[in-house]
């Protein structure tokens, strides 16, 4: 996998016990893809959900449809972006590349783009990518740097110049369901 440093991943697990997909989108500064990649439906027998009781989500998630995904990239991002809390550490693990996950707080806007606060919640952080509106909420895995958590703000501040941070999970959110139903 050719590493791609002027680049965001995203990746999207979706699912339940009955049927889990997966997608991961690379793109560049300015939001274009570069490399997509999906995992068709699984449907795992009701005796592995047996098997594996609650830890099948889990399970499934970390090995059937994030290894599958990674596996499938012909492109290593310079960070990944998650939406799942679940996937944070097994992305950073399995990918070796920095990861975040990533919401809109509920926060005022900090004091200028590229601005980083501390929360009372550990490796929790507010980020000001755009100038105005609210920060992002920003978690990290146990033991980040803080000079990596500076690059990553200063990567989403840069990125935030050219392409809306967080909108390529409603493209990956379409596309998944695109393919599921063939209307999007």
């Amino acid at each position: 996998m050719a590493s791609q440093n002027n680049s965001l991943g995203y990746i999207m697990i979706e699912g339940s016990e009955i049927q889990i997909r997966g997608a991961a989108l690379i793109t560049d500064s300015k939001g274009f893809p570069l490399d997509f990649v999906r995992t068709d439906p699984l449907r795992p027998e009701h005796l592995a959900r047996i098997l594996y009781g609650d830890s099948f989500g889990k399970y499934a998630k970390e090995k059937l449809i994030l290894e599958s995904l990674l596996d499938a990239l012909e492109i290593a991002p310079q960070l990944w972006i998650c939406n799942d809390d679940e996937l944070l550490v097994p992305l950073r693990d399995k990918s070796r590349v920095k990861s975040v996950l990533l919401e809109v707080s509920p926060h005022v806007s900090l004091e200028a783009a590229g601005s980083i606060e501390t929360t009372a919640d550990p490796g929790v952080f507010l980020i000001q990518a755009e100038p105005t509106g609210a920060p992002l909420r920003a978690e990290f895995p146990a033991a980040t740097r803080p000079e990596e958590i500076q690059q990553v703000g200063a990567t989403l501040t840069e990125f935030s110049q050219t392409m809306n941070i967080l909108e390529p999970f409603t493209r990956l959110e379409k596309a998944l369901n695109f393919l599921a139903t063939g209307r999007s």
